[in-house]
């Protein structure tokens, strides 16, 4: 009888543990083949031979990777406010890489690689990040959203 029990209790805090999250929707735009800038931002954090064996190999893998630059990474500007309270990029570590990667010195939004850092990509929360003494925040959507 106890071990019936037992059984039980184990099934019904299996179940308590499952998590919910959204599926994730993607744009069409995920679609469209990788861009020369895309292609080159994922081959300088992974290099040729490991980008193609777990980017460009991977559909799902790939697909993924184009929703994360294409939509779900921005940096915008916010003048006037204060963000002393955001995690700073300097405190954010650089993804442990195949490559000989640098943290950016200076950030420049239009050729910001999102990928050199150890972000919570899949995370189930907005990321804000702040550009380190600036008004810049990167914003890192959720993919559940």
């Amino acid at each position: 009888m106890s071990l019936l029990f037992l059984c039980s209790y184990g099934i019904m805090a299996q179940t308590a543990k499952k998590v919910n999250y959204k599926s994730v929707e993607y744009k069409s735009n995920v679609d469209a083949p990788l861009t020369t800038k895309e292609r080159k931002m994922i081959t300088d954090v992974y290099g040729i031979d490991a980008a193609q064996k777990y980017i460009f190999n991977k559909p799902q893998r790939l697909k993924d990777t184009k929703n994360l630059l294409r939509n779900r990474v921005q940096i915008i500007e916010l003048s006037n406010k204060n963000l002393d309270d955001l995690t700073n990029l300097s405190e954010i570590p650089l993804f442990d890489t195949y490559q000989n990667i640098e943290r950016d010195k200076i950030v420049d939004k239009n050729n910001f690689n999102p990928l050199k850092y150890s972000f919570n990509f899949y995370g189930k929360d907005t990321q804000y990040v702040r550009v380190d003494n600036t008004q810049l925040v990167i914003i890192i959507t959720s993919q559940f959203k």
